[in-house]
């Protein structure tokens, strides 16, 4: 893993889709704040799915916060993660359903 660019004193973002093991997010937030001196790291995934040793990773990390969406439960992750901030996105998809299915139940989507 390679740090490119100056980033002493500023807050770095990590985004990713999944957050599995954890271990390639909390590599890059230890390099962020270790070597390139960032003031906090933040970690912004869509889907956490958190297997193994997942969360005790991210506590001991350089993480400061890791927010992600309820796509996957998230309720013991975060009893176990102070660190962790879920966002719900079940309104989102429910407008989206919305403007897609007019006037269909939602027994359309189980058809295809």
């Amino acid at each position: 893993m390679m740090l490119v660019g100056d980033i002493a004193g500023k807050v770095a973002i990590l985004v990713d889709d999944l957050a599995d093991t954890s271990n390639t997010i909390t590599r890059a937030a230890k390099l962020l704040k270790n070597k390139g001196k960032a003031t906090k790291v933040f970690a912004l995934v869509t889907h956490g799915l958190f297997s193994g040793d997942a969360i005790d990773r991210i506590n001991a990390s350089a993480l400061d916060k890791v927010i992600v969406t309820n796509t996957v439960p998230q309720h013991e992750h975060q009893r176990l993660c102070p660190k962790l901030e879920v966002l719900d996105v079940g309104s989102v998809f429910a407008e989206v359903r919305r403007f897609i299915l007019p006037r269909a139940s939602a027994g359309c989507l189980l058809m295809s």
